[in-house]
């Protein structure tokens, strides 16, 4: 088994460091899946068009809708971390979940109207699945919808939706049948967020951001036509489309950003009247995060490996998700004890250090344990699951 990387992934990642340097729109350098400002919106439109028509992202799609003929397994996973690692943004949206779900289960008219706008930036989607009673045991959702003739009519609510204010679609589960077992009854749908009924409101995190939405529905009727997959069978339709979240959410590239900057900290701080890093037990610490980002990032890589070998099992992401995300909380904590008193600072604060990054990547690392299923739901899939241990 190679874990290593290979020619062709190699220059995937050129190309997109060169695309990244003379195109990829200023940010404001904030840490993980962040929503944007609403100014950066056109701007970020442009470049997800970009990237989809320089085939560095939607490779895998069917080629007639943009995708690529034998393209290598890891080649979507080499332009995110090389994304990370550049400091460009992603696609804005979550239309590559969505274009999962529509290309496996959509009809060819969903195909061809969706497909192509997702591709030139056109649509911005959002993804409509938590409830405040349904995150990680999605499945207890209690969104309903109900048929009406050509529609469906939809009342209920989400929660933590990033890029709700924004999104032009929404990929909706409801639950279309309440006779039916937990993980059925449950049905998925393309929601125009523009239809009447449909509320969007931002929900301000202690980080100072409005990452995360509500969004209400009350008697929002959806075409039967937008029905993605079959009534009733949602719970199949969005599996795929979790999974990749917490594989993607488990890759890790940007702890070694995360590194860097924690080295250049503990070389400017000082303990004792001298800089940090002359004191064996910093080194030691920071030589102990250098060795789990490494195998945070092996870990992933056997996932990946085992997984277009045909020989990873439930596991293998949630393992891959854990570990990078109690990685990177441990890290950004031990970040802000190495400045002392001045860990407190803020963003605007004229004596905050590297403009307050380290601050908001500390608020913002705990939301990595939660997202894509918290961290305790997630070893218990583990252990039920990929080792067949009792309840």
């Amino acid at each position: 088994m190679q874990l290593g990387q290979d020619t062709e992934l190699d220059e995937v990642r050129r190309r997109v460091r060169d695309l990244a340097a003379k195109h990829a729109p200023p940010r404001h350098p904030r840490t993980g899946v962040r929503a944007p400002e609403a100014h950066e919106i056109p701007a970020l439109r442009k470049w997800t068009g970009l990237l989809f028509s320089e085939q560095l992202l939607g490779v895998h799609w069917p080629v007639e809708y943009g995708g690529l003929e034998n393209p290598h397994p890891l080649f979507e996973s080499a332009v995110t971390d090389e994304l990370i690692r550049a400091g460009g943004a992603g696609p804005v949206g979550g239309g590559l979940l969505a274009a999962a779900a529509i290309i496996a289960s959509g009809t060819k008219e969903q195909k061809d109207h969706f497909l192509p706008r997702i591709r030139s930036g056109e649509h911005i989607w959002c993804q409509l699945f938590s409830e405040p009673d349904a995150g990680s045991d999605l499945a207890s959702l209690r969104t309903k919808a109900r048929r009406s003739g050509d529609d469906f009519v939809v009342n209920g609510q989400k929660v933590w939706t990033t890029n709700g204010q924004y999104a032009d679609w929404g990929y909706l589960l409801a639950r279309t049948d309440n006779d039916a077992p937990k993980h059925a009854g449950i049905t998925a749908f393309a929601l125009d967020m523009t239809t009447p009924g449909v509320s969007v409101r931002p929900l301000r995190e202690i980080t100072g951001t409005a990452d995360f939405n509500e969004v209400f529905f009350d008697e929002v009727r959806i075409p039967a036509s937008r029905v993605i997959g079959e009534v009733n069978q949602g719970w199949a339709v969005t599996t795929a489309s979790l999974a990749l979240e917490r594989s993607s959410a488990g890759s890790g590239a940007s702890l070694f950003g995360a590194l860097d900057r924690l080295a250049r900290l503990a070389n400017e701080v000082t303990v004792d009247g001298r800089p940090a890093i002359e004191r064996d037990d910093v080194r030691q610490t920071i030589g102990g995060f250098v060795a789990d980002v490494h195998v945070n990032s092996l870990v992933s890589a056997l996932g990946d490996s085992r997984a277009l070998h045909g020989t990873g099992d439930l596991g293998d992401a949630p393992v891959s998700k854990i570990l990078f995300s109690e990685i990177n909380l441990a890290l950004h904590e031990y970040g802000l004890d190495l400045q002392g008193h001045d860990g407190v600072r803020i963003e605007g604060d004229s004596q905050v250090r590297d403009q307050g990054w380290w601050q908001d990547a500390f608020l913002y690392a705990r939301a990595f344990t939660i997202a894509g299923g918290t961290n305790e739901v997630l070893r218990n899939l583990i252990a039920e699951r990929a080792l067949g241990l009792p309840r």
